[in-house]
């Protein structure tokens, strides 16, 4: 005979809860802590403290938050939340931490679309979704409000002490986890993407609260000479945003393949040692093009201080175009025209994507309508965005095979990805020498010059990691050190001396370094410009 099932306590419910997070989401976390605590005989108490204080820590937390109306509500976002961060830290071995957020909050459908995967789904349903219909179907009693105020207050100093309790008894342990392995806190879950995502929120609440800090305000065009203004040509310039191009895969750097076939025919400076201001687009595209260095840079910070266009446009001497074809600006071109590419109707170079090359239709009409101005046109690049490389370039560029043809790059092996990953890096290398020849007919009427320069680079399965947004403290090398090269032609020769600019190409420089160049290429005056941070400065022609 059917037994009708019995009622239990709200933090009954959350205990159990608790515990399958804790046993079934956590999988990427106890490995990464038993990478460096191996399950041996010495290690086990410390480790099956440390499933208890993780599961203490998610019991105290969704108390804190429980209510007679928010119970389940939060237990079902807590468990889809906390299947779909499992999937992606074991996937691509990321952490979700608030720059994650942002980068998620940030990316457009499309992009969003290249993640799906059956994979993505199984997680999603057994982890997320079958458990949060048991949890709303099965009843739950309350007390009076009494009642529900004294029991929560016990579960509070229980969870509290048996976690003080723990950290206490395995204080050795503890003391080398939280200060010499600090990064292994990135992937509790979901106790650090929750916490993520409120330090996110916290910080974008806090954007609309401030004033917008204005910047160069006295910004001007150098003056030149008498004779020197009757012969001055106007400069255009074309700044190419990279989207994850990592500095090792361009044969310009001494990759053994090659990957840039055409930049090579061209007389190009590459500058083989820059490094970027972050690892996430959301965090490098603004910080690239801000004033602060990339120690002192914050979201805040980049959201409520004028950038260099702004600069360049307080001039009244320069037009300034940004076109994208990635998700959009990510803030830095809110007070200048702004042109989406992503857009098939607009951009007619477009197969199972819009391409990088569409960017450049219709930029003849621009330059002519603002022929008596400097301009700078900003391309941002789809690139190498990940984690579907094969779809970043036509057929016609898969050179290197076989390659990965899905988003689950844990499925593809090593050559696979990086072969995609290649391909993607060879049509960037058309694409910039497609800018270059765009750029040369104009060096008869105007000082021309390309900047070219990614956002960040990316992990393509090295040691287990994939895609790029690592905390910067913990990031390897290969989501930092960036692909970047310039190009000049007409008479902004005779103002940079080439041959001395490329005998300390290979120093190194970074992001901080973007905001100054700018400025100087365009001869700007202005209290905000730092010559020493111009990396055209030493081979300046005075």
């Amino acid at each position: 005979m059917y037994k009708k099932i019995q009622p239990i306590t709200q933090y009954r419910l959350i205990t159990v809860t608790a515990l399958f997070l804790a046993l079934f989401t956590n999988v990427s976390f106890f490995k990464n802590v038993m990478d460096i605590y191996p399950p041996t005989l010495a290690n086990l108490p410390f480790l099956f403290s440390l499933f208890a204080v993780n599961t203490t820590i998610i019991v105290l937390l969704l108390s804190l938050l429980s209510s007679k109306y928010t119970t389940k509500p939060l237990l079902i976002v807590f468990l889809i939340v906390s299947a779909l961060t499992n999937y992606f830290m074991n996937a691509y071995h990321i952490v979700i931490d608030e720059s994650m957020i942002r980068n998620s909050v940030q990316t457009d459908l499309n992009e969003s679309m290249d993640l799906l995967s059956f994979e993505l789904m199984g997680y999603l349903l057994f982890l997320g979704i079958l458990p949060s219909i048991a949890v709303y179907k099965f009843p739950v009693k309350f007390g009076s409000w009494r009642q529900e105020a004294i029991l929560k207050l016990k579960i509070t100093g229980i969870s509290l002490g048996v976690i003080v309790l723990l950290l206490l008894i395995f204080s050795k342990f503890y003391t080398s986890f939280f200060r010499e392995h600090k990064s292994l806190r990135y992937y509790a879950n979901p106790t650090y993407p929750i916490y993520g995502t409120a330090k996110f929120i916290t910080l974008t609440l806090g954007h609309g609260k401030k004033e917008l800090k204005l910047l160069g305000r006295d910004a001007a065009i150098k003056p030149k000479s008498e004779k020197e203004n009757a012969s001055k040509k106007m400069k255009l310039v074309i700044m190419v945003v990279g989207e994850a191009a990592r500095a090792d895969r361009f044969s310009l750097n001494g990759y053994g393949r090659e990957t840039n076939p055409l930049l090579k025919q061209e007389d190009i400076i590459n500058f083989s040692n820059i490094h970027s201001c972050g690892t996430s687009t959301a965090v490098s595209v603004p910080c690239m093009f801000s004033i602060y260095n990339r120690e002192e840079y914050t979201d805040s910070k980049g959201a409520t201080t004028e950038n260099v266009l702004d600069v360049l446009n307080h001039t009244g001497k320069i037009a300034i175009l940004w076109r994208d074809n990635n998700s959009d600006s990510k803030g830095v071109g809110e007070r200048i025209l702004c042109e989406d590419f992503k857009n098939s109707t607009i951009n007619t170079i477009c197969d199972i994507e819009p391409r990088d090359e569409g960017m450049l239709i219709g930029l003849d009409k621009y330059i002519e309508t603002n022929k008596d101005k400097d301009v700078l046109i900003v391309l941002h690049q789809m690139g190498n965005h990940g984690p579907a490389y094969y779809k970043r370039y036509p057929k016609s560029f898969e050179k290197f095979t076989p390659v990965c043809t899905t988003n689950q790059l844990e499925n593809c092996s090593q050559e696979e990805i990086s072969n995609a990953y290649d391909n993607a890096i060879l049509y960037t290398d058309y694409f910039l020498s497609k800018v270059i020849n765009f750029l040369k007919p104009y060096s008869n009427t105007h000082e021309t010059a390309m900047v070219y320069m990614s956002d960040h680079g990316e992990s393509l399965g090295e040691n287990g990691l994939y895609l790029h947004g690592l905390p910067y403290f913990m990031a390897p090398k290969t989501q930092t050190h960036i692909a970047s090269l310039m190009w000049f032609g007409g008479e902004i020769t005779k103002e940079i001396d080439l041959k001395k600019l490329k005998s300390y190409s290979d120093n190194e420089f970074s992001h901080n370094n973007l905001f100054h160049t700018l400025l100087g290429i365009f001869g700007v005056s202005s209290s905000v410009y730092e010559k020493e941070k111009d990396i055209l400065a030493p081979a300046s022609i005075e």
